[in-house]
């Protein structure tokens, strides 16, 4: 699954000649301007989409940070050292091109259902852009991204928030579940337009105010950071000694282990974020896909490496912890006393967005399969299962999160492939000044 999600992303990257690194202040320039639609062409594209192109990115991050960021990080470093930190990295250069091509596609091929509004993703890509005989491919992808909603996307999340809430404030986990369930579903019945104007908002003061907590525990342990990467360049190419609780760890470790939970956090490659993406309003599919590849930058390079440096400057690590309590214990180390509880608060207010941006994958997926009189269905179900997810017992549904995840990748990995054409013609156009737009046919026969 790694070799495959790895080789596809690095596929698209060559073929793309690397423009999603080499414009990377480009994407941030168009996320920039695309908060809100101002000028005249801009509104005049609002009849494209439903959600300003930021929304859509925070729609998308929404559902991408989440606990991967707090326990994934903590687990690449505890089960494969430091070097695991650099292979992350490395996963999320390659993953830009895959997010980069999925927004591509998921707005070339998009479509209007009959509530008027726009529907898009690996589902209608495949559909739309390998035919009819290839359907199949589609519904697969579908079911199984439904199905995987109410893992990763939710009883996973709840599960992780209510273990936290638990143990540093002392919150019962049923509690947690009702009151995430009755936020939630304030938010899952409005629909799109609700989960992105709360997406939008909540999204960058998340993020924000998890990066300056972090950057508050390194000033406290500057003297630490010229180690702490010489830690992560060193170990990615040679083993790593047992030391402390520390295990060991050799450098195939840190590879599977770095590009695993690097995957895990950005979700490069799985399908779910070109789903946000295809009700963008725009009317320029590589316009997004500029935009939609800054979700694995900001991600993985700027949040996953706060938390690995907040890691690797403390000495916690080699003492054998693992998952969010590492980075707990990591942040508690430097801020005694107020540590833990930003990682609690953190983790809690992450994985409730990441609840909202998943429900909306799953309904999508849902839709695909049995039509618009699905929709309010699958919402209430989506609901009705979060505390479900707090006071169960995990282990299966992780299971089980993982292999459906793996199982929506599948499809979404090969229709990219076999769509590369595609993604590069109109980058190419894009770039040399010829857009095409989607409605309008490509002048040779790709798909």
């Amino acid at each position: 699954m790694l070799i495959l999600l790895l080789g596809v992303g690095l596929y698209l990257q060559l073929g793309l000649k690397l423009i999603p690194i080499r414009k990377l202040g480009m994407g941030f320039k168009l996320m920039w301007q695309g908060r809100t639609p101002k000028t005249a062409a801009a509104k005049k594209a609002e009849a494209e989409g439903e959600i300003s192109p930021f929304n859509a990115l925070m729609t998308a991050l929404s559902a991408t940070i989440g606990t991967g960021n707090i326990a994934g990080v903590a687990t690449a470093i505890a089960l494969g050292g430091p070097g695991a930190v650099f292979w992350m990295w490395i996963t999320a250069l390659v993953g830009m091109a895959t997010k980069f091509a999925e927004a591509v596609l998921a707005v070339r091929y998009r479509e209007t259902d009959s509530l008027g509004y726009h529907i898009g993703g690996p589902m209608f890509y495949i559909k739309n852009g390998l035919g009819k005989k290839w359907l199949w491919l589609g519904g697969a992808f579908a079911f199984f991204g439904a199905v995987a909603a109410f893992g990763i996307g939710n009883t996973v999340q709840s599960n992780s928030v209510a273990d936290a809430l638990d143990s540093t404030f002392g919150i019962p986990h049923w509690l947690t579940g009702i009151t995430i369930m009755v936020l939630a579903g304030a938010v899952i019945l409005g629909g799109i337009k609700r989960i992105a104007k709360v997406a939008g908002k909540l999204v960058p003061i998340m993020g924000i105010a998890y990066i300056v907590a972090g950057l508050a525990v390194l000033v406290v342990n500057a003297d630490q950071i010229g180690e702490a990467f010489g830690l992560i360049f060193y170990y990615a190419f040679n083993p790593m000694a047992a030391a402390g609780g520390f295990a060991g760890a050799a450098v195939m470790a840190a590879i599977r282990f770095g590009v695993a939970r690097g995957i895990f956090s950005n979700e490069a490659g799985l399908g779910s974020a070109p789903i946000a993406h295809a009700a963008a309003q725009t009317k320029n599919p590589v316009r997004q896909g500029l935009i939609a590849m800054l979700g694995t930058f900001i991600d993985t390079i700027v949040v996953c490496t706060i938390t690995a440096l907040v890691i690797l400057t403390s000495t916690v690590w080699i003492g054998g912890e693992a998952g969010a309590s590492l980075t707990a214990l990591s942040f508690d180390a430097a801020l005694p006393g107020f540590g833990n509880q930003i990682v609690s608060i953190a983790l809690a207010v992450f994985a409730f967005t990441t609840i909202l941006g998943w429900s909306f994958y799953g309904e999508k997926c849902c839709q695909f399969l049995f039509g618009v009189r699905s929709i309010m269905v699958y919402r209430v179900l989506f609901v009705l299962a979060i505390p479900l997810g707090a006071i169960a017992q995990l282990g299966f549904i992780w299971l089980m999160a993982d292999t459906f995840n793996a199982m929506m990748a599948i499809p979404n990995l090969i229709a990219l492939a076999l769509l590369s054409p595609v993604v590069f013609k109109l980058t190419k156009d894009y770039f040399d000044g010829k857009e095409v737009l989607p409605g309008e046919e490509l002048d040779h026969d790709q798909a």
